[in-house]
């Protein structure tokens, strides 16, 4: 988890230190080039191209479509709104996932499940504030990737019952690299690196490969009771971050409504772990 964190963090920094040079489009091309150099790297390494398949084509396009779209509008939250703000936006997304799995996966909405979610909307309005003020696109992007997260997730859970890690690893960055080529391209100008920019372009696509290895390592090892709370660690520390890097203030209300989503999260977590127990 100290990984995850780390990776998380160094991520959303490096996003923002070369947002005036590339565009989001661009950043998420040249991290899904490194990431798929370094995934078929793996894949070569350990001799399991056999298990890349595609029987699951259009589940592994749908995944990628609403991950690439996320991960566009994370990267533009980091951009013009504190860091602190898009993190805990982003937790809304477990919760979202409970409300679109009857709808994707053909799972019950509980009473519990419909609780965690008001209380994550709760968080929402906390974490916003909406007013004429303080709405602004950067935040309407940090909710909406958390939506496209959420799709991502169950499509993921989906995908897991008949494909293995390396495949839907490869997948991930190859889609994901020829959308980026698309949308970077469609105007025929594409931003080069240069000796500036390029280490920030590596740490991305290896930070953004490194946090979900060691985010999905980690719930093996440990119960999801205990691995979530730590999660919540990563407010903080790039709250911290953003204050000493950035002078983005310490917003007490964020850290109040990232509370409350992160109450809804465990609560969820917490009584599923004990009905999975009880059966």
């Amino acid at each position: 988890m100290i990984g995850s964190i780390s990776s998380f963090s160094a991520m959303a920094i490096a996003g923002r230190e070369v947002s005036s040079d590339f565009d989001t489009f661009e950043i998420m091309m040249y991290r899904s080039a490194i990431g798929i150099i370094i995934v078929s790297g793996l894949i070569t390494l350990n001799g399991a191209w056999e298990q890349v398949r595609t029987q699951q084509a259009g589940t592994h396009m749908i995944r990628n479509v609403a991950h690439f779209t996320g991960q566009n509008l994370w990267f533009y939250a980091v951009t013009v709104i504190p860091l602190a703000q898009v993190f805990a936006l982003e937790f809304t997304s477990p919760l979202w996932v409970v409300v679109l799995s009857p709808l994707i996966l053909g799972e019950r909405l509980t009473r519990v499940r419909a609780l965690a979610a008001l209380l994550g909307f709760v968080g929402i309005l906390i974490v916003a504030r909406p007013d004429a003020s303080t709405l602004n696109a950067g935040i309407g992007a940090a909710a909406a990737c958390a939506v496209f997260f959420a799709v991502t997730i169950m499509f993921t859970k989906r995908l897991t019952r008949t494909e293995t890690i390396s495949c839907i690893l490869f997948y991930l960055t190859a889609i994901q690299l020829v959308l980026g080529l698309i949308a970077a391209g469609h105007d025929g100008d594409i931003a080069l690196p240069t000796a500036h920019t390029l280490p920030y372009l590596v740490l991305i696509g290896c930070a953004g490969l490194l946090a979900h290895y060691c985010l999905t390592n980690a719930l093996a090892i440990a119960p999801a009771t205990v691995v979530i709370p730590m999660d919540f660690v990563r407010l903080p520390v790039i709250a911290v971050l953003g204050m000493v890097l950035y002078q983005e203030g310490l917003d007490i209300w964020v850290f109040v409504g990232a509370f409350i989503i992160f109450a809804g999260n465990y609560m969820n977590i917490w009584v599923e772990s004990r009905g999975a127990r009880a059966r």
